[in-house]
């Protein structure tokens, strides 16, 4: 599973930059490299395009991984690197602009926008797999989400709307029941779509605020059964 991002408009990171004349550009070795918006040969793009715009780019360093901690000593080396700067802009997904901005006290800024967690379907291709919504029903539909891959995040069935497999929305995107529908039929389980699956707990999900979770509340839940 990988982060799918794609760059902002220049436009958009010079007006987010604003007064800040010296930047400081990182990117991300891992997903953003592969995907081609965050690595060596897109850090450098980005520097070039922005000296046409009168800004200075102090400095820039392509992270292993943007979005984990830096040891100790790492990050010693790579606030010394980025001293100097009015602004950084951050090539990786959001955890990776989240991660170095805890590090420093100047703007950190997004020069990506985080699209999806995306599985690669085929090579290039990525599809959108789980919403994380905190309160899994793959059991009942064949591993298949239906709060991602059916548009309208339907549990209990079709809406009706689709035509030969596709969804209304885009005759190019499947219909996600239909999936589930086959998978079911594939499995022998169609029995399954009789299920009523009861209104879900969205507090669970990304709806009811950030989410935390401790391993060691985890642990001390288990042993006090």
């Amino acid at each position: 599973m990988k982060s799918i991002t794609a760059q902002k408009p220049l436009e958009e990171l010079l007006e987010s930059l604003g007064k800040a004349k010296k930047v400081f550009i990182v990117g991300c070795g891992t997903c953003p490299t592969m995907m081609g918006t965050g690595g060596v040969e897109q850090v450098s793009s980005l520097t070039e395009r922005l000296g046409e715009t009168r800004k200075k780019v102090t400095g820039s360093i392509v992270l292993p991984v943007a979005c984990e901690p830096l040891p100790f000593e790492a990050q010693k080396e790579f606030l010394s690197e980025v001293d100097g700067a009015e602004a950084v802009l951050v090539m990786s997904c959001a955890y990776g602009v989240r991660a170095v901005a805890d590090l420093l006290e100047i703007p950190v800024l997004p020069a990506l926008n985080t699209l999806f967690i995306g599985r690669e379907a085929e090579p290039g291709v990525f599809i959108e797999e789980c919403s994380q919504c905190g309160d899994c029903v793959l059991a009942l539909t064949g591993g298949i989400c239906p709060i991602t891959r059916c548009a309208k995040s339907l549990f209990n069935g079709p809406c009706g709307g689709s035509v030969g497999g596709k969804c209304e929305i885009d005759p190019k995107v499947p219909c996600g029941w239909q999936l589930i529908y086959d998978r079911l039929k594939a499995l022998g389980r169609l029995e399954q779509m009789e299920v009523i699956i009861p209104p879900r707990d969205w507090s669970l999900s990304w709806s009811g605020g950030p989410r935390t979770y401790s391993l060691d509340e985890k642990e001390r839940s288990k042993g006090s059964k």
